[in-house]
């Protein structure tokens, strides 16, 4: 590996969000494009109305540029067809994300897409992405089972297995972001445990794009942390999850990424738990004070930045499990 490309990638991507949160954030709140916050929130997040949203374009724009330049350059294994339908995955899932903020934005729904419609077009790119990578033979329709170290063949039923655990973690990856710093710093934790790993196996298109995001998160977090000057909104939530989803699959391993993005999980699960038992109740009961988690933690006094600790320490943990189980079992 040439640690030279990856300290450019980091570096480069760093100074030009850090350049773009300097030059948008003032303009932003100039324009008032911000947040708006739901009443059924703690009611101390009504001091972050007015926060610029869709800061994860800035963080994906310095990626993209920087990935784009070093690519151009040669710094890349051009023969590798993975490389290509993975960043078409992940800049299809922001696409989606963008929609969802312009929705919040310029049509002043607060919620966004409808979920069936979010939904729709996720299952429509995660279904192109699986048959891009079967067509070119980059995945077959064996699952490696971590812990055990066991391999099965599901036959088709992988495609649906894979693609329903895929939209599972991009969504939650979004619903996590719901405190300052918290999605940034989870992201740039499991960016940091897929640079290791594509430096180990020699993949430059794991290392040098995991060099790059990690440069532009570092950016955005300054910014980001509480409290916040800027939040990610969709379009960068659904990046985040998306570039979990292909490290993934790229290290041949998808079920790696339900404990590597174990925050994510245990985001999802709480929403999941609590529309179900409220739901089932006759809309009477609740299971947590809030859902997501994060949201429950707080009404039960935990700070912000007490989370987002918790959070980051859970997942530098996990990632070290990740790392110990794909390369000793």
């Amino acid at each position: 590996m040439s640690y030279g490309i990856t300290v450019v990638a980091f570096t480069a991507s760093f100074l030009i969000a850090f350049i773009l949160y300097k030059i948008f954030i003032p303009i932003l709140r100039k324009i008032k494009l911000g947040q708006r916050i739901l009443e059924i929130g703690p009611n101390w997040h009504k001091a972050k109305e007015g926060t610029p949203l869709m800061g994860g374009l800035f963080f994906i724009t310095a990626t993209l540029l920087t990935v784009a330049a070093l690519y151009l350059s040669g710094a890349y294994n051009k023969t590798s067809i993975f490389f290509p339908i993975n960043l078409c995955f992940v800049i299809l899932n922001a696409g989606i994300g963008y929609i969802d903020d312009y929705v919040k934005l310029f049509k002043k729904r607060n919620r966004g897409l409808r979920a069936r419609h979010k939904l729709l077009l996720q299952f429509a790119v995660t279904g192109a992405y699986l048959a891009s990578l079967k067509l070119f033979d980059c995945i077959d329709t064996t699952l490696t089972i971590p812990f055990i170290g066991r391999t099965v063949d599901l036959g088709a039923f992988y495609y649906i297995l894979t693609a329903l655990i895929i939209i599972y973690m991009i969504n939650s990856a979004n619903l996590t972001d719901g405190l300052d710093g918290l999605a940034g710093s989870v992201a740039f934790v499991i960016a940091a445990l897929f640079f290791i790993i594509g430096t180990r196996e020699g993949l430059k298109d794991i290392y040098i794009t995991e060099a790059a995001l990690g440069g532009a998160l570092a950016a955005f977090l300054i910014f980001n942390f509480h409290p916040a000057k800027i939040f990610m909104g969709d379009t960068g939530s659904l990046f985040l999850g998306s570039m979990l989803v292909v490290c993934a699959m790229r290290i041949g391993s998808p079920l790696l990424m339900v404990l590597i993005g174990l925050v994510y999980v245990i985001e999802g699960l709480s929403d999941i738990i609590q529309v179900t038992v409220y739901k089932l109740s006759g809309r009477k009961k609740r299971f947590f004070k809030m859902a997501p988690i994060h949201h429950h933690f707080e009404l039960c006094g935990m700070s912000e930045v007490t989370i987002v600790a918790l959070c980051l320490g859970i997942t530098v943990a996990v990632s070290a499990l990740a790392y110990y189980i794909y390369y000793t079992i």
